[in-house]
């Protein structure tokens, strides 16, 4: 060490001494905001070199009881999604109670709880919460429910685009086709071993069949058969996943029957179709099951030259709307809200690909502020927005 070097150093050493002499109390509390400052630092270092998995298993473990709360009317993903998180939970140390609002209604979702013999809670509005601790999985804001505005979830699982986020956890990847999708990486991270059956104890660091098979069908529910909307993410998930499944509950989940209305309002959307274009209109009429709506939209985008369809069915006193599109010049969501701004009572929106919304009859007839609409200008109303003509 060079001379000036040795000479500053010793000079410093000096200067300290002498200050710790004539100073002992500020240099004690100097010495101990010096420990403190760097144990935060080594904390924060230790905190930013954990994965995902681990804090949010820290997290977990912190809490005595955690509400899970999927989307109002939760599919495959959520339910998968909140069955992770509860094995994650137990053996983390904590009781989990998984919630959602609204109502489990197509037939694939029903047999997805049914046949994995799924234990939910429904609530209809936030004070039914009893845990003051919540998790939110596949959404990342509270939504469907009086009081969910209040909700302030310790964590967020998603992987939709919003503004949502966890107090102390948020893990959002929009590039995702599926929330399943970083639960499975969770347990890859782990190194949570796949079980053989449904034996593993809830204290062992085992994907049990039920979890394994869950997650796999919440994969290929929500990116059709890993065919749409993917990620390399999905591929590798599903290949982790797939060693631990139970191929005959998957294939019960996968295969439910269809309810004969079902059958019946997909048969009226395509047989009562009006085309403009590429896009199609079609008005079933009365219903008694909403979600017949959506699956009827989905096989109307099936026919061949259709690249976006909208359909409606009424329940009482409210016109249901599901939109479908695999046109890029058509933004599904942004469609149907377009049309129903101008309407009282009305609500729509969704994504690029698909949407939905709701109309009550009586205002769109003229009660209330608004002078109403006829059925058949709302309809050429829709062929406008998706020609992207409003």
């Amino acid at each position: 060490m060079p001379i000036w070097q040795v000479g500053g150093l010793q000079r410093v050493v000096d200067s300290v001494t002498v200050f710790a002499r004539e100073s002992p109390l500020v240099a004690a509390l100097v010495v101990v905001g010096l420990l403190v400052f760097l144990v935060g630092v080594r904390l924060a270092i230790d905190r930013l070199r954990r994965s995902p998995a681990e804090r949010l298993q820290r997290l977990l473990a912190s809490t005595d009881e955690v509400a899970v709360l999927m989307h109002p009317n939760p599919d495959p993903d959520a339910m998968s999604s909140a069955l992770a998180v509860s094995r994650l939970a137990t053996q983390a140390g904590s009781s989990p109670t998984l919630y959602y609002p609204g109502q489990i209604r197509h037939q694939e979702n029903r047999a997805f709880q049914t046949v994995l013999d799924l234990d939910f809670d429904r609530i209809e509005k936030a004070g039914q919460l009893q845990e003051s601790e919540v998790v939110l999985v596949d959404h990342n804001e509270a939504r469907g429910f009086p009081g969910a505005e209040t909700i302030d979830p310790i964590a967020v699982i998603d992987h939709h685009p919003g503004g949502g986020e966890g107090s102390e956890f948020s893990d959002v990847r929009t590039g995702y086709g599926a929330c399943a999708t970083i639960f499975a990486e969770y347990f890859e991270e782990l190194d949570w071993e796949l079980a053989d059956d449904d034996a593993a104890a809830d204290d062992d660091e085992q994907i049990d069949q039920q979890v394994a098979t869950g997650l796999l069908y919440g994969i290929q529910s929500d990116t059709k058969q890993l065919t749409k909307g993917c990620s390399s993410a999905e591929f590798s998930a599903a290949e982790y996943l797939y060693d631990g499944i139970d191929e005959d509950l998957l294939d019960r989940i996968a295969n439910p029957q269809v309810d004969a209305e079902v059958l019946d309002v997909k048969a009226r959307a395509i047989t009562d179709r009006q085309i403009e274009n590429a896009f199609a209109i079609s008005d079933v009429g009365a219903i008694s099951n909403v979600d017949a709506i959506p699956q009827a939209a989905d096989e109307l985008l099936r026919l061949e030259g259709v690249t976006a369809v909208v359909v409606m069915g009424r329940k009482e006193d409210t016109l249901h709307l599901s939109g479908r599109s695999r046109d890029d010049r058509v933004h599904m969501g942004n469609v149907l809200q377009a049309v129903v701004d101008d309407i009282p009572m009305g609500s729509a929106g969704g994504h690029a690909r698909m949407g939905g919304g709701q109309l009550s009859i009586d205002h769109m007839n003229g009660i209330g502020p608004g002078s109403g609409v006829a059925m058949a200008d709302f309809k050429g109303h829709l062929f406008d927005a998706m020609a992207g003509d409003i």
